[in-house]
């Protein structure tokens, strides 16, 4: 049975549609956190699923389309400026990095574990009921938003 997180010992990579951005991880992946605030939504065109790795345990093997923008105060968004692949989420100065699920190159083992800013979510799709979720952030974790 798999207990939601990545493999410990695998490492992953990954990296935006045209291959411009490219990544790899070492060691667990957090589970993933579905996000449905407005923001995410408008970044993604659906909401975002995130996963999380230590900046330790990150590197960029590519980065010539990177290109960061900040979407509201000390939250900064990584995406391709080639392509338009959303990549990254991180606050300023992080000692994790959010790392968009679907950007990964192959299966990581890690799947959706919660949902949060349900109260903002689109009203074309449904939430699944059996998972967790907030109206709003996480609760008392609002810094491990994506």
């Amino acid at each position: 049975m798999c207990d939601q997180r990545g493999d410990e010992a695998s490492d992953h990579g990954g990296g935006c549609l045209c291959g411009r951005v490219r990544y790899r991880t070492r060691g667990p992946l957090r589970p993933v956190i579905a996000c449905h605030c407005e923001q995410c939504r408008r970044t993604s065109g659906h909401y975002v699923a995130a996963t999380r790795v230590s900046r330790a345990d990150f590197r960029l093997e590519r980065d010539d389309g990177l290109h960061w923008y900040e979407s509201s105060p000390g939250i900064q968004r990584g995406f391709c400026a080639i392509c338009g692949s959303s990549l990254f989420w991180q606050p300023h100065d992080p000692d994790s990095i959010g790392i968009m699920a679907g950007s990964f190159d192959g299966p990581t083992g890690v799947r959706i574990a919660s949902h949060i800013h349900t109260a903002t979510a689109g009203d074309y799709y449904r939430i699944d009921p059996d998972l967790p979720q907030s109206p709003g952030g996480i609760p008392s974790a609002t810094e491990e938003h994506s």
